[in-house]
């Protein structure tokens, strides 16, 4: 079979803030796919199939899809969710990708939400850990590592983030340039939640001290919001989109063994800020894309970074760098909007968290670079090529994708 070709048409997002009471999960989901239905100039009768994701447990709803599916478009269709943890967004694009990719159809819908709100994320996460920690204490896993599940994604975080300061130089005056390139991109977002413009890593410094490295201005928020994209053949997107925006390569990369697995034994565990996995699905994207030097061929890049550290930690496992150089490439300014390689205009995930939508935002986002509809968080260099990244699972798990302005293969 020929292969095909397949670009993203159309990018829609609801509101993203802490609390959408205003609107239960179907009508916050309806408000990113009707605008991604106008974007693309399509209508839910143009559409083959849908693929949706969430993380169930965090609002308390099993199988939402089923009451949401008539909101959306997707009544009558084919239909599958997807739930892989942080990185869920991401997996749902990339099935979405190979459902159109496969010639199995030929425009397909993707969707990915999160309402926290509704439920309680911390406490849906640090039940998991507790118990998976008590596990691995019967293993004999180190009690100082243990008890870093006490403190849920954060307490996961500060040990990977102390880690990766000792590995890298980093210091959190670094921490604190992160977060505030990151808040200052976020206003000029029209769909981020955390928008702070004129926030200076002085002002992060004052910040509340979680535990040690992290401050409160370090972390991402809990955000209610959605986010949509259309993905279509290369000869139906010339027909909507000036600009499509091309999918070149997935790939995703699961270490041996989770961090919160009850082996206690893997990279992830021996050495959280390792992330071997993510080197290896960027290496792998990139070899499907065709690409020889990211550092040179990649324009821009959208990190999966919740906590400061993280951008610049997957900075260096996305291979634009050396390990250990990312600190000094932010101090040189190359990382802003209109630096040699910009990264998170958008403001990224410490900007905005709708977990189960994270992920997928950040291969949207590169896709609004490509197709220069990013508006006021358009980089200043022309964007041919982007790479989006997503982390999570069980924090074993990396998701990466390569976009471009050309196809692959015409």
């Amino acid at each position: 079979m020929a292969h095909i070709d397949v670009a993203v048409t159309g990018v829609g997002y609801s509101k993203h803030v802490s609390k959408r009471r205003d609107v239960n999960i179907a009508e916050l989901v309806w408000e990113a796919v009707s605008n991604c239905y106008e974007d693309a100039g399509l209508k839910p009768k143009d559409i083959d199939a849908v693929v949706t994701g969430n993380m169930p447990a965090f609002e308390g709803v099993n199988m939402p899809e089923l009451w949401g599916a008539g909101h959306w478009g997707a009544y009558h269709k084919p239909l599958i969710r997807i739930t892989t943890g942080g990185t869920t967004g991401g997996s749902v694009a990339h099935a979405a990708y190979y459902a159109v990719a496969s010639g199995l159809y030929d425009t397909v819908l993707a969707i990915a939400f999160e309402k926290q709100s509704d439920g309680n994320s911390t406490m849906g996460l640090n039940t998991v850990a507790l118990a998976d920690a008590a596990a691995q204490f019967q293993q004999g896993v180190d009690p100082g590592f243990l008890a870093s599940f006490g403190g849920g994604a954060v307490g996961i975080a500060v040990y990977q983030a102390a880690s990766y300061m000792k590995r890298s130089g980093c210091t959190t005056h670094h921490l604190d340039k992160v977060s505030a390139l990151c808040r200052n991109n976020a206003a000029l977002n029209p769909w981020s939640h955390l928008k702070q413009p004129g926030l200076t890593p002085e002002d992060v410094a004052k910040t509340v001290l979680m535990q040690y490295p992290i401050r409160f201005g370090h972390v991402c928020p809990a955000t209610d919001g959605a986010c949509a994209m259309i993905l279509t053949t290369h000869e139906k997107a010339l027909k909507l989109q000036n600009k499509p925006a091309y999918i070149l390569s997935c790939a995703s990369c699961s270490d041996e063994a989770a961090l919160m697995g009850i082996s206690g034994s893997g990279t992830t565990n021996m050495d959280p800020c390792a992330q071997e996995h993510c080197k290896l699905a960027a290496k792998w994207a990139y070899e499907l894309a065709g690409i020889k030097d990211p550092r040179r061929e990649i324009d821009v890049a959208e990190p999966y970074a919740p906590f400061a550290h993280q951008m610049l930690m997957f900075y260096e496992r996305l291979l634009l760098c050396e390990e250990g150089e990312a600190p000094a490439i932010l101090d040189s300014g190359s990382m802003n909007l209109d630096g040699e390689l910009p990264v998170c205009p958008s403001g990224g995930v410490i900007s905005t968290n709708a977990i189960g939508a994270s992920a997928m935002e950040r291969i949207t986002e590169v896709a609004l670079q490509i197709m220069g509809k990013a508006g006021e968080r358009q980089v200043k260099k022309e964007v041919h090529k982007g790479v989006a990244h997503g982390w999570g699972g069980a924090v074993n798990l990396n998701v990466v994708a390569v976009l471009s302005d050309t196809p692959r293969r015409s």
